[in-house]
Formats: structure tokens, sequence, C-alpha cells
């Protein structure tokens, strides 16, 4: 299980931090230019600059992707440390954990918020949410130790809600596609 949380850690943080420092590169230029259409604006559904216009996407008064960046940058060394046969203390584990649990709690404040109250999707915070989620669960499975074989089966069916969600959200979008 340690290889496995150190993996996600590695690729996880590496990915979330890509992700993280488009949107950010992406921000700066629409705050450049408010005529800016962001790489990720491809249709009305995946349109990060609806959502990059909201306040949910600036809810501590600067924007979430920086979060991302300092969080993945985190986790991303955490988990290379990891690979390298590094043993962590016990009190970045319950950083580690306290971190994870805000970022999935914030993650899926920010999926309500995207599917039924902005009316859009951003790709890149799509792969941030992809990221953070398996982040959350498998630092949590690691810090609380379960005789639990089938701990990928939760990341499945996690993902399946939340695309439920999605195609529930948008289904007037994705039926007139057919």
């Amino acid at each position: 299980m340690n290889r496995i949380v150190a993996w996600v850690l590695a690729v996880g943080g590496a990915v979330g931090f890509v992700a993280s420092l488009v949107l950010t590169i992406e921000k700066i230029a629409l705050l450049k230019d408010p005529f800016y259409v962001p790489t990720c604006s491809i249709n009305p559904v995946l349109s990060c600059g609806s959502i990059m216009k909201t306040a949910q996407a600036e809810l501590f008064g600067f924007p979430n992707p920086l979060l991302g960046i300092a969080g993945f940058a985190v986790v991303t060394t955490l988990g290379v440390l990891l690979l390298a046969g590094v043993e962590l203390p016990s009190w970045v584990w319950i950083g580690l954990q306290v971190g994870a649990t805000a970022g999935v709690a914030f993650v899926h404040w920010l999926i309500v918020e995207s599917l039924y109250v902005i009316g859009a999707l951003c790709p890149y915070c799509v792969v941030v949410w992809a990221v953070t989620i398996p982040i959350f669960w498998y630092t949590t499975l690691r810090n609380i130790k379960p005789a639990f074989q089938y701990h990928s089966v939760v990341l499945v069916l996690w993902y399946l809600l939340i695309a439920a969600a999605v195609l529930q959200a948008f289904w007037f979008y994705f039926s007139s596609l057919v």
C-alpha cells in the first residue's frame, strides 16, 4: 500500500500542479485582456472563461489555482520522497491528511458550484478534481490502515457518482449532440 500511496502522491501531485499552473496562466491572461478566450473554453459546457469570472474562482480573494500550485507542489515532493525510500514523520502524515481533507472538501464544493450554480465545467478544474480525490483517499487509507482489499472500488464508484452528476446537470447539452 505504501508504494501505491507514493505513486499517487507523486503523479497526482504533478498532474494537479500542471493543471493549476495552466489555470493560473490562463487567469493572468484573462486579467490582462478581458476579451481573452482561455484555451479551455471549448463550448458552452466546457468553458473555463465563464468559471474564471465568478466569485467562486477566487474564494479567498485570490485565484483558486494558486492554492493548487502550492498544495500540489508539497504533495508531489512528499510522493517523490516516499518513492526514494524516505520515512516521513507522523506529523507530516497528519499535515498531509488535513490538507488532503481540506482539498477534497473544497473540490466537492467547487463541483457543486460548477454543476448547479455556474452551469459550466472547466477541463483543467476537472483534472484537479480527478487527482485530488485519490490523493485524499490513499492518504486516508495509509493513515487509518484498514484491512480493506478493494480500495480502488471506492474510487471507481466515487468517479461514477461525479460522472452521473455531470450527465444530469448537462443532459440538455449532451442530448442535443446526439
